[in-house]
């Protein structure tokens, strides 16, 4: 009789052991589910099209990358022929918006970005429809349809070397489009662009907002050009992008 109440003792003793951890352990099972999920929800997504890109001076100085919403410049060198077409921006892209963020309270929207004015084609443009299920992509005249070319040069093995002169007192800012971000170009200096594969795309702009003439000189060595800049006295003569096409006639605009 004894030794069954000590067993009983002993029973009772441990189911109670086990009830005391599982009560214990449960209120920090929500707790620790509620800090995951917090976790979860702090971590933001980066941005592709950052709001900066549609401000100034960014907005008319540099190309937005591509599958972004189109800011001044990129419509306008793309009307120019001197951009390659660009796609749609993507559904994450689009989701995320310019800027990164959906407004709070409201619900993502594809029909407008801020910031960003609707392209209108031209003539022998073809137009698209964001959320279509066929994408079509614009394709604006080519350079060569335009405007006479500026230079001609014979690139080696379809690259060029690009010899940039800044003749002016001020900095110019530069880009070689889809290959390195603004650069800036010291007054009274130069640098020297290696290897670029045609069709290449180059904008540049001076930082105090002047205008610039261009030169570009076809040197004797084969595959390298010189483009000189120099400040311009009239807008008129202002130049803020050149283009090289694979058969290496340079245009200006």
């Amino acid at each position: 009789m004894n030794m069954n109440f000590q067993n009983l003792r002993k029973s009772v003793e441990l189911f109670g052991a086990i009830c005391g951890g599982l009560l214990i352990t449960l209120p920090a099972i929500p707790q620790a589910i509620a800090q995951q999920s917090v976790a979860q929800q702090s971590t933001p997504k980066i941005n592709p099209c950052p709001r900066i890109f549609y401000e100034e001076p960014h907005n008319s100085r540099v190309v937005v990358p591509q599958g972004c919403p189109a800011n001044a410049l990129t419509q306008r060198l793309a009307a120019q022929g001197l951009l390659p077409a660009s796609a749609n921006p993507s559904q994450e892209q689009t989701t995320l918006g310019v800027g990164g963020e959906a407004p709070q309270g409201t619900q993502p929207s594809t029909s407008s970005q801020p910031g960003v004015s609707p392209a209108t084609a031209a003539p022998g443009e073809q137009t698209l429809t964001p959320g279509s299920p066929n994408t079509s992509i614009i394709q604006p005249p080519l350079p060569s349809e335009q405007q006479a070319p500026s230079a001609t040069i014979a690139l080696a093995n379809g690259r060029v070397n690009i010899r940039l002169v800044n003749e002016t007192a001020t900095n110019v800012t530069y880009q070689v489009i889809g290959d390195t971000a603004p650069r800036s170009l010291p007054g009274k200096s130069d640098v020297t662009l290696q290897s670029l594969s045609a069709p290449v795309t180059v904008t540049f702009q001076r930082e105090d907002g002047g205008q610039l003439t261009v030169t570009p000189q076809s040197s004797s060595e084969s595959g390298s050009l010189e483009v000189r800049f120099d400040e311009a006295t009239d807008v008129a003569q202002g130049k803020s992008a050149m283009r090289i096409e694979q058969n290496g006639l340079v245009f200006l605009n």
